[in-house]
């Protein structure tokens, strides 16, 4: 058990607070006029998915949260349910809530190996891969001159998902996503490449 310094809280690191697994989303540290340095974060709970804002002080130190990472292979979803199995065996399946999933998921593809996060033996997430590249299923036809709203129009990709996009995407073509933000990235290949 490693304790971290207010300075050393820093984003993508893991803490234990009220024994409490969270991650730090965003740290800044700056000083108030005359007083100490303070450490403004927002943390994430990873048992709940709750994002809070807390202030470490000089004084403060916080353990550090042991998170241990396993493979699995994302199968399906249905009804709010999302369905996973070991890498090596798929009979041993279990389920999470959309919730205990993320918003990420709705980008992950059937049979993708995803990484579970476990903390004291206690599942409590997954991490996706930061962008994947998706066949766009829907969209509907960019409309030459239609530039008022931004020249952006809702499509469609091959895991259900709806995102916003360029006009100049269109139904077959293979784009790029960041999973975190749900960005349109940039377009792979298009449907009149052959």
């Amino acid at each position: 058990m490693s304790l971290l310094e207010y300075s050393d809280i820093t984003e993508k690191k893991y803490i234990v607070m009220d024994g409490q697994p969270y991650e730090v989303i965003t740290s800044h540290v700056f000083r108030k006029q005359q007083r100490k340095p303070v450490n403004a974060t927002k943390l994430k709970n990873l048992m709940t998915g709750k994002v809070t804002e807390y202030s470490f002080h000089v004084s403060d130190k916080v353990e550090e949260a042991e998170i241990d990472h396993r493979e699995v292979k994302y199968l399906y979803n249905n009804r709010g349910e999302w369905w996973f199995s070991e890498v090596n065996d798929p009979s041993k399946r279990f389920k999470v809530t959309e919730d205990q999933v993320g918003p990420s998921a709705r980008f992950v593809k059937a049979n993708t190996i995803v990484t579970q996060l476990l903390f004291r033996d206690t599942p409590m997430g997954f991490k996706f891969p930061i962008t994947v590249e998706l066949k766009v299923t829907e969209a509907p036809p960019g409309i030459k001159g239609d530039t008022a709203t931004g020249g952006q129009k809702n499509i469609t990709l091959e895991t259900g998902a709806v995102i916003s996009a360029p006009l100049f995407v269109n139904e077959g073509d293979v784009i790029k996503i960041n999973t975190e933000t749900g960005e349109y990235r940039e377009r792979i290949g298009n449907s009149f490449q052959k």
